[in-house]
């Protein structure tokens, strides 16, 4: 049996038994695309985080003699800019009163240290920090990282590369007669195009499709039936909601956002598309917690801690504060396609 305190009935100091088993509901915490590899990680000693746009173009090596120094390779039309990262900051305030009659669970009867519920809080507040990274690195995917709002735009990397967004295609996959796969391969070779340098043998193209567009593209007569009668047959038999499928060298992936549909959510009916394995397509600055003074001139973390505690002679309280100042980057946004099932 369970002990914890009677908040309820003005005896915030008293214990009462409790015969039900506590659960924690907790919401699905989406972290596939960290899982993904896609961002490289740059740690700098700065907010202010350099860009350089190089635009990725190829020239012809020109043959020299043998003892002749190679010829140097300078960026023609380079330009350097600057964006800040974003600050990112929450913190729990633990006051001695919370702990008063409050009994540690699962075990009975066990006083809650401060120091496991400063365990808790740290991570409640980590298990949000990474929700929001991962909210930030949908909208990099899709060149418009947003605030946790949903609607504030922290920055648009169409426009801070002046590159118009690329259209949206429409699959007609409520067409019978629509050839999905040359609508795959046109996808797949606009991408490859507009990557220019950074496309390598090794990449791949990631579909991060809505619940509807994923079922009406496994359901399509032309995959449906290409696969019959071929060893890939069984691929397209039990596809289960939230799992993959590779057409023409795109994952199609039914991409589980968080369970309100709407904080990071596919539309049903969209898709975006990302490359996997391109050199540098999308990478993260971590700046340092220079506001600090231990992290002045240091290289930035992923997230820094802080513990505070009461000063005023009371002791009355302590805190636990997690910080992380990161910048989520698309190189080359013109790469990132979007289309709709019908």
């Amino acid at each position: 049996m369970a002990l914890v305190a009677d908040i309820f009935s003005q005896n915030a100091w008293g214990l009462i038994e409790v015969q039900e088993e506590v659960i924690d509901r907790v919401d699905f915490k989406p972290q596939l695309l960290g899982s993904l590899g896609l961002f490289a990680p740059i740690y700098s000693r700065s907010r202010t985080i350099a860009i350089v746009d190089r635009n990725g173009t190829l020239t012809l090596i020109p043959t020299s003699p043998t003892g002749a120094p190679p010829e140097e390779l300078i960026p023609k039309g380079a330009k350097v800019r600057t964006m800040e990262a974003v600050r990112l900051a929450k913190g729990s305030t633990i006051y001695a009163i919370e702990l008063a009659g409050i009994a540690a669970l699962p075990m009975d009867e066990q006083t809650v240290e401060v120091a496991d519920e400063v365990a808790s809080r740290t991570a409640q507040i980590t298990d949000d920090l990474e929700l929001t990274w991962e909210h930030m690195r949908f909208g990099a995917i899709q060149g418009k990282v947003l605030d946790a709002d949903g609607t504030t735009v922290l920055v648009d990397w169409f426009s801070f590369w002046g590159i118009a967004e690329p259209t949206e295609i429409n699959f007609a996959l409520n067409v019978d007669a629509t050839d999905v796969r040359k609508k795959c391969r046109d996808l797949k070779r606009q991408m490859q195009k507009a990557g220019k340098g950074i496309w390598t043998p090794n990449t791949k193209v990631g579909a991060l499709v809505g619940d509807t567009f994923f079922d009406m593209l496994v359901n399509h007569p032309q995959i449906k039936e290409t696969k019959i009668g071929t060893e890939r047959a069984p691929t397209l038999e039990n596809i289960e909601g939230y799992s993959s499928i590779e057409i023409e060298g795109i994952v199609f992936i039914n991409y589980r956002g968080t369970d309100d549909d709407s904080t990071i959510a596919v539309g049903t009916e969209k898709a975006r598309f990302f490359p996997i394995g391109a050199r540098n397509a999308f990478q993260v600055g971590w700046a340092p917690a220079s506001e600090f003074k231990p992290y002045l001139n240091k290289r930035g973390q992923e997230k820094v801690g802080l513990l505070l505690s009461d000063t005023s002679g009371r002791d009355e309280w302590d805190r636990v504060e997690i910080y992380s100042y990161p910048l989520y980057i698309a190189t080359r946004p013109e790469m990132l396609l979007r289309a709709r099932a019908l």
